[in-house]
């Protein structure tokens, strides 16, 4: 069997700035939801996809944000997409699919949590993960641990991030850590390209494991000892960058592999779906649980 484990919260922004604007019939914005609703159903009408769990940020700080004050937060946010991320946990769980809302932790955590826990299962071929999101490349592994961006139909082995990167999955948060990665809100080192990132990582792979000599570095004298000099007034910054960017695979989920299958959606789904106005969706469900 295969896992499909979504960055919902990310299938969430894309629905909301994707297809038009949708109003309930009490007047709510809920074209994010039903955008979602769509996109996972279609999912779901593919025979491999049988177990799928769905991680959303219920809130979108975390646990993160007290490690470092420049850390994301919903600032910014359009308020007629932060008022759907309820309501769409809400139609997900309908929909009979398993829902983590995470408060402390993110959603690339819960995503983590699961891949590491079930990729070994004997029942289990493969593990995909939902999302583009280059965080989420520290999780793949070979063939078994996969990401797969559904916008553009690619699918990320371990062979293509290290293609895309230059670096292998276990380089992803030191290569983030030093690039930085704005989505997020972490700066990265200063002068510390994608290009001199990659090449360093993919010899050393961890950042504490460059050498101070720059003579190892294999680039020119004057941009190895500007790198160096960065990297060495910011070393404490890079370290954190680098714990920010890990992903944690201890948050406590308490499904099983089994939980995980999809049976069908629940009946709420029909009275949900009147709610915001597209009655039109429970015909096109397979199958009830």
């Amino acid at each position: 069997m295969k896992i499909h484990l979504l960055d919902s919260t990310y299938e969430l922004f894309r629905a909301f700035y994707g297809p038009p604007p949708k109003k309930a019939p009490d007047g709510r914005e809920v074209g994010a939801t039903v955008g979602l609703l769509r996109s996972l159903m279609l999912l779901l009408s593919d025979p491999e996809v049988t177990h799928v769990a769905c991680a959303f940020d219920h809130v979108v700080e975390s646990f993160r944000n007290d490690l470092y004050d420049g850390y994301k937060t919903g600032e910014g946010i359009d308020p007629d997409l932060f008022a759907q991320f309820p309501l769409a946990e809400e139609a997900v769980a309908a929909l009979g699919i398993v829902v983590w809302p995470m408060v402390e932790f993110e959603a690339d955590d819960a995503i983590a949590t699961a891949a590491v826990r079930f990729k070994d299962a004997p029942s289990v071929d493969q593990v995909v993960i939902c999302s583009p999101d280059k965080d989420l490349a520290q999780l793949v592994v070979g063939d078994k641990v996969v990401c797969w961006d559904r916008r553009r139909e690619i699918i990320y082995d371990e062979a293509a991030v290290i293609e895309k990167y230059g670096v292998s999955p276990a380089s992803i948060p030191d290569y983030l850590a030093l690039v930085g990665d704005s989505a997020d809100g972490i700066p990265g080192i200063p002068a510390w390209g994608a290009k001199s990132s990659s090449a360093l990582l993919s010899k050393y792979q961890h950042i504490e494991e460059i050498p101070e000599d720059i003579e190892q570095w294999d680039m020119t004298a004057g941009r190895a000892r500007r790198l160096a000099g960065n990297l060495a007034e910011q070393m404490d910054d890079a370290l954190l960058y680098r714990q920010l960017t890990t992903l944690h695979t201890d948050v406590p989920l308490k499904e099983s592999l089994k939980d995980l299958e999809w049976h069908g959606a629940k009946q709420e789904f029909k009275q949900l779906c009147a709610e915001l106005g597209v009655d039109d969706l429970p015909e096109r469900i397979s199958q009830w649980a």
